[in-house]
């Protein structure tokens, strides 16, 4: 039984501003650092590969001190309507019914909610009451990829079935604002809010990329590496500096036997569809395949226009591949990473 990917559609939240923009309200956050540590914040800004971010709250909230509460009141506010908004582009890309969904999965680890968002989207769109709802809310940045193969697998135990995955995400609510660590810093640089939504089937006439594999893989040992500790003061990012090594390490572990199990090596595969992590995960994964004649364009792309936005990002990356109209026959490698640690693999046809 065949799951294939019908369409993915994004939705971005009505707050957005330029790197360049972002460096005056650095200034009043770090008034009273040491100039050396204020300089060293502008350049990591600067220097993230992030022309934009975009988020559920205007900058200026960002950087005024709240309570985690009145935060997380945004958060469930937002991520209400950025859900609603981008399951509704979705269904009206691939011309479906809402009530003809039969499973939703909604996926966010940046505020808390209970009940979680699938439980509003069935209110807002008028869901069938027998849907099948899962929300994935401690996968981090991975559970985009997660979220796909969990409705991979009910799609391909139920023929003719339909599935969302909702991913709606918003760092900036988990902002730090007395945390002068480089985790805050770094987190702050690299990470925007968004919405993204893929629609799936096992309907033998379903059109779209086919997924061919999946399986996730999990780092022993490593579950400091990434992550939230949740304080008083909100969810605090955790963000060890050894990540992209570590990455770099397990990678060809990560990669070869997956693609081996379905007789497959790197050079059979058209399109890297990666999560950007972050300026030195990019250029890591970039350098690691320098000599194999592949690129992550797609990937770096979603990083300058939209910053990190979790687990929502490496379905921005899909999106954008799928606009570009891959051939027949082509295939695509889906990769992200988050907390525990571990990589999430999925493989496409066209």
């Amino acid at each position: 039984m065949s799951v294939k990917i019908i369409s993915v559609a994004k939705q971005l939240p009505k707050y957005s501003r330029k790197t360049a923009e972002i460096l005056p309200f650095l200034d009043l956050w770090l008034d009273g650092q040491e100039s050396r540590f204020v300089r060293k914040v502008k350049k990591i800004f600067e220097g993230a590969m992030v022309d934009e971010r975009y988020s559920i709250m205007d900058p200026a909230e960002v950087f005024t001190a709240t309570s985690f509460e009145d935060k997380n009141e945004i958060y469930v506010r937002e991520v209400v309507i950025l859900g609603e908004q981008v399951l509704q582009k979705s269904l009206e890309k691939a011309n479906w019914d809402p009530k003809t969904l039969d499973y939703i999965i909604t996926v966010s680890c940046t505020g808390i909610m209970i009940p979680s968002l699938d439980a509003y989207l069935i209110n807002k769109l008028n869901l069938r009451q027998d849907i099948v709802r899962l929300p994935v809310t401690e996968m981090g940045c991975a559970a985009g990829v997660s979220g796909i193969i969990y409705a991979k697998n009910f799609l391909q135990a139920n023929p003719g079935k339909r599935a969302a995955v909702v991913a709606v995400e918003s760092p900036t609510a988990t902002f730090q604002l007395d945390d002068f660590s480089m985790a805050n810093v770094v987190s702050a640089a690299i990470f925007g809010d968004g919405a993204a939504c893929v629609l799936l089937s096992s309907d033998e006439n379903a059109e779209g990329p086919e997924i061919l594999a999946e399986e996730m893989y999990h780092f022993y040992h490593n579950e400091h590496m990434m992550g939230f500790k949740l304080t008083n003061s909100g969810l605090q990012m955790i963000l060890d500096i050894e990540v992209p090594d570590t990455i770099a390490e397990h990678f060809p572990n990560i990669v070869h036997p997956f693609l081996a199990k379905q007789n497959l090596e790197i050079k059979d595969i058209n399109h890297l569809i990666f999560h950007p992590g972050g300026k030195k995960i990019v250029q890591m994964v970039e350098s690691l395949f320098a000599d194999l004649d592949k690129n992550i364009d797609a990937t770096k792309e979603i990083l300058r226009l939209y910053g990190n936005m979790s687990s929502a990002t490496v379905l921005y990356v899909l999106e954008e591949i799928m606009n570009q109209k891959p051939q027949k026959g082509e295939k695509g490698l889906m990769l992200s990473f988050g907390p525990g640690f571990s990589a999430q693999r999925v493989l496409l046809q066209w």
